[in-house]
């Protein structure tokens, strides 16, 4: 099998006398989806958090491509190529979708050694993006993101983190926790188009149906341990469900 892209190996996570993550393995390789599973409290956030610099591991380490990698921020783990997408988005909804696509990273022209914002440039960056990466097309870039369905808001956060160069691993925590069907279903097919551009998804998500339709593998994560993880086509959900449950344990 080829080699993993990310490895989380034996991490391990105390917030004081708590023991978030216990000696939890973690692999995702390029072109998959790796979904993460489990009740709440299980270390599903932690762990992410960890991948994507927010957190630092206090014990185990890092891989990337085979090497050893360690992040102090978030943003030493997007310079590396790692990035998510919250359930909350971070978007200002007030601004336009161009503005929240590159909020904190505007581009820019210089007049006369004056700078300002290129606004104009921004705007066609973001339909570009959406179109190209994600295949998706606004009726007006030039609207407060407010206004924008929720699967068009999802789309744009996306957008936001795959304009970085160099991104490979994208975390999405709960993508769907708030759409309706519809919205559902084209987020489940953002994420499949993702898996395509070769990045590795790691997908942390409640709605099992939508795990097993977009899926490789699945992680489970059981009272901050990993309780296995299993082909998506090998399994049912009333597998996940036991070693979610432990009922393998009770039994």
């Amino acid at each position: 099998m080829k080699q993993p892209l990310v490895q989380m190996n034996g991490i391990t996570k105390r917030f004081g006398g708590v023991t978030a993550l216990a000696d939890v393995d973690l692999e995702a390789y390029a072109g998959e989806v790796l979904a993460i599973v489990g009740d709440n409290g299980a270390g599903k956030s932690t762990l992410i958090k960890i991948l994507t610099g927010v957190y630092q591991p206090t014990a185990g380490e890092m891989r990337l491509d085979g090497q050893p990698v360690s992040f102090s921020s978030h943003a030493d783990a997007i310079e590396k190529g790692i990035d998510a997408v919250y359930q909350t988005l971070a978007l200002a909804d007030h601004l336009d979708p161009a503005a929240n696509m590159f909020l904190g990273n505007e581009l820019t022209r210089s007049i006369l050694g004056i700078t300002f914002l290129d606004n104009k440039l921004m705007r066609s960056e973001a339909k570009r993006v959406l179109f190209e990466r994600l295949g998706v097309e606004l009726r007006s870039i030039n609207v407060p993101t407010e206004s924008l369905s929720g699967g068009q808001r999802q789309a744009l956060a996306i957008a936001r983190a795959v304009y970085h160069e160099g991104l490979r691993v994208l975390v999405m925590d709960e993508p769907t926790a708030a759409l309706g069907p519809q919205e559902t279903a084209r987020t489940l097919k953002l994420i499949s188009a993702l898996k395509q551009q070769g990045l590795a998804v790691v997908l942390i998500s409640h709605s099992l149906d939508d795990v097993f339709e977009v899926s490789d593998r699945i992680h489970v994560q059981r009272r901050g341990r990993c309780a296995g993880v299993v082909k998506t086509a090998d399994c049912t959900i009333k597998d996940i469900l036991g070693l979610i449950v432990g009922a393998e344990e009770a039994a």
